[in-house]
């Protein structure tokens, strides 16, 4: 592949198994040259309880897989049919597990069948280099944050704060040229997310999400509960680190016996007390948090976060980004750096022993007639 920008079409679903996320970005894997269409497709209710239900298998011959690597695919093509003139498909998968601790991870879906769909080379697996270099296999999206401070010519130390079903964070010198270089950057999972928040909300029966907070600003946290999940070993361990989406599960029969008000409030807080304490982690504290992700959304989180850190915080909307698709963006980033042989995580954002360039490449076979064909050439 050539240094020439391309589009490149990124697809993300997360830990909050909502729906995937596609965005087209202009890049030649260094520097970011634009931004394109964007699209959200929402699972439907059956797909959303298939998923559920894989949730914690590792790869094998069970069946209900099968089922749903071809679900992840129909959905993702369906989704890329929006995108016709981009010539990469950046495709995350489905996370249904991840122990870095047992060096494995796995992301559900077929990068090879979905290529083969689309007529467009696939870059996926993103995570399994990464583990298998000692990383954590997360998070992945801080180079594409580098990537953006350093197009919006920022000056300062700034902190990238995700929060999707787990919280994740970057902290980003964008003084330092190159993302890979040590002390560009420093990232890991900042503990729960929204996970917490949408598992109570669907056990109450009450929808998917608190929609803008106001369960929780209804009621009053339990404090002491809070201190003790931050007793939890992970929020002692440095930095590089991640989490799989249900470590704090046990979490929910904590805050059973509250009403739905109380019980909200008091998972709220606990993601906005996890970031506030991820700070010590960092090499110094941000002059401000730009906050993505659905987490952002949630009145009552971002007026908890506000309360209990030292710096500004503010959504990534703020600068001129979109927070609803700066990680679908961030898999077309990477899967342009993994065509060109760029690393896509380092020491400081994954713990590997080195700099990876981490993802796994399908292309389709050649068509003939494809008026495409001489574009394709290039991969």
């Amino acid at each position: 592949m050539t240094g020439e920008p391309i589009w490149a079409l990124g697809m993300m679903s997360g830990t909050s198994m909502d729906g995937i996320d596609a965005a087209a970005l202009l890049t030649d894997g260094e520097g970011i040259q634009g931004f394109g269409p964007k699209r959200f497709a929402p699972y439907e209710p059956a797909e959303r309880d298939l998923l559920r239900r894989a949730q914690g298998l590792w790869q094998g011959a069970d069946p209900l897989l099968r089922e749903v690597d071809a679900t992840l695919v129909a959905a993702h093509e369906a989704l890329a049919g929006y995108f016709p003139t981009t010539a990469l498909i950046g495709f995350h998968g489905q996370t249904l597990a991840h122990d870095p601790a047992g060096f494995r991870t796995h992301q559900a879906g077929d990068g090879a069948a979905l290529a083969k769909s689309l007529g467009k080379p696939v870059v996926w697996d993103f995570r399994s280099a990464d583990i298998a270099s000692g990383g954590e296999g997360a998070p992945l999206v801080p180079f594409f944050h580098h990537a953006c401070a350093r197009m919006l010519g920022m000056d300062q130390v700034v902190a990238f704060l995700n929060l999707g079903g787990v919280g994740n964070v970057t902290w980003v010198d964008p003084l330092v040229t190159r993302p890979e270089t040590p002390g560009a950057l420093c990232a890991f999972d900042t503990g729960p997310g929204n996970a917490l928040i949408d598992d109570l909300m669907e056990t109450r029966g009450v929808g998917a999400m608190d929609e803008g907070g106001s369960a929780a600003l209804a009621g009053r946290p339990d404090e002491a509960l809070i201190a003790k999940v931050l007793e939890d070993p992970y929020f002692a361990r440095p930095a590089p680190k991640s989490l799989d989406r249900n470590h704090f599960a046990w979490v929910l029969e904590r805050v059973a016996h509250m009403d739905l008000a109380d019980a909200a409030a008091t998972l709220t807080a606990l993601s906005a007390e996890c970031v506030a304490a991820s700070v010590r982690h960092m090499p110094e504290p941000p002059s401000r948090w730009l906050v993505c992700g659905g987490g952002r959304k949630n009145r009552a989180l971002m007026a908890a976060l506000t309360a209990r850190s030292n710096a500004e915080v503010v959504p990534v909307e703020a600068v001129s980004l979109d927070g609803d698709f700066l990680e679908a963006q961030a898999f077309a980033y990477l899967a342009v750096r993994v065509m060109r042989g760029l690393p896509t995580s380092a020491p400081g954002t994954t713990g590997a022993r080195l700099p990876v360039s981490g993802g796994r490449i399908h292309r389709p076979a050649p068509v003939p007639g494809d008026p495409l064909a001489a574009v394709r050439r290039v991969f």
